[in-house]
């Protein structure tokens, strides 16, 4: 205890505890953490829509680029494909976003086309569920075998060798067949087989009774005939329903279209011709001028409609038909009117080539 007296006889002041400096430490430096940590939250939301606000907006892509993701590239690969290419404008952006999103395992290889100005988002969204581009080849019904596979080695960014072994007559559907950059020749073939046999399966349980053929091959060769005697849909049955009359009286087909083949075989594309008398009286199995009933196979490669035809054809008393110059075709019942019918037609040839 301190006995010295206080000579101004005041009450003399304790100095202030130590605790409380420590208190006011404290205070300070919390208000300070608490500071800095929300510099840190108003930093990070503002980097969050500013990183945002350019993964939405329109990207830098001045128009319209293929670009091709290839197999087994990974997502830093990818990022940076697309941003030499122009497609985005920051990759490590597109591999967070990617990330974030829980994505980066879901990006689907092959070639996509990005249209000009799309942004990174929907760039992302087109690798997630693919969106490649698909190529487009048209093969139009009535083709031999020969001319498709033609087509088909001529079609742009299909992989493999050309094709030399020729599908046998018949056995490809004629349809608009889609494929990706890198398929093969032999693939989309092979499709054209498979959706040949689809249509077959489907089609064969419904054809009518009585019809003068038994097998899916004289099916085939006869929608084939059909095929390439008529190009308006509104006549295949029509025809269908003259060659059915014709089989089952017993009488030769006389179709133009399988003496041609007669000739060709199917090989080097149409004839440039018109038809010799000596071509008329060859004994070929194919020529249906002097074989009776249907020839030995298909002679090109029907369309859906000429199959259906073939199984279903139209009732009809008609034996006869020729071209009637609009692209169609006149029918008749008796042979006088078809004669009758076939001097009009010559006579319209003869006006035709005068001109």
């Amino acid at each position: 205890m301190d006995d010295t007296p206080n000579p101004s006889g005041a009450p003399q002041e304790a100095p202030p505890p130590v605790r409380k400096r420590r208190r006011s430490g404290w205070r300070l430096a919390f208000g300070l953490l608490t500071g800095f940590v929300l510099l840190l939250v108003v930093a990070a939301v503002g980097a969050y829509f500013w990183a945002l606000d350019i993964y939405q907006r329109p990207g830098p892509l001045k128009e319209e680029t293929t670009v091709m993701v290839a197999r087994g590239s990974g997502l830093n690969q990818i990022a940076d494909n697309l941003f030499y290419s122009g497609v985005i404008g920051s990759p490590e952006l597109f591999v967070l976003a990617a990330k974030f999103e829980d994505k980066a395992g879901d990006l689907k290889a092959g070639e996509y086309a990005f249209p000009a100005g799309i942004s990174m988002q929907a760039v992302l969204a087109m690798l997630v569920e693919g969106k490649i581009v698909q190529h487009r080849l048209t093969i139009p019904e009535g083709l031999t075998s020969w001319d498709i596979v033609q087509l088909v080695n001529e079609a742009p960014v299909l992989s493999g060798e050309p094709v030399s072994d020729i599908p046998a007559e018949g056995s490809l559907l004629p349809d608009t067949y889609f494929y990706e950059r890198g398929e093969t020749r032999a693939q989309l073939l092979d499709r054209m087989g498979e959706a040949q046999k689809a249509a077959l399966s489907e089609l064969w349980p419904t054809r009518q009774e009585g019809l003068p053929f038994e097998t899916q091959e004289e099916w085939i060769t006869l929608a084939s005939i059909i095929e390439k005697e008529t190009g308006l849909a509104s006549e295949r049955g029509l025809v269908a329903g003259v060659f059915v009359n014709r089989l089952n009286k017993g009488m030769r087909l006389q179709s133009d279209p399988t003496v041609i083949y007669a000739v060709t075989k199917g090989v080097g594309g149409p004839l440039g011709r018109g038809i010799r008398k000596s071509e008329l009286r060859s004994e070929d199995p194919y020529n249906t001028y002097t074989n009776d009933g249907l020839p030995p196979g298909p002679i090109a490669n029907p369309g859906r409609e000429s199959l259906e035809a073939a199984i279903r054809p139209e009732e009809t008393e008609y034996l006869f038909f020729v071209a009637d110059g609009t692209g169609g075709h006149a029918f008749s019942k008796t042979l006088a009117e078809h004669e009758r019918k076939v001097r009009e037609w010559r006579k319209i040839e003869r006006e035709r080539q005068s001109q």
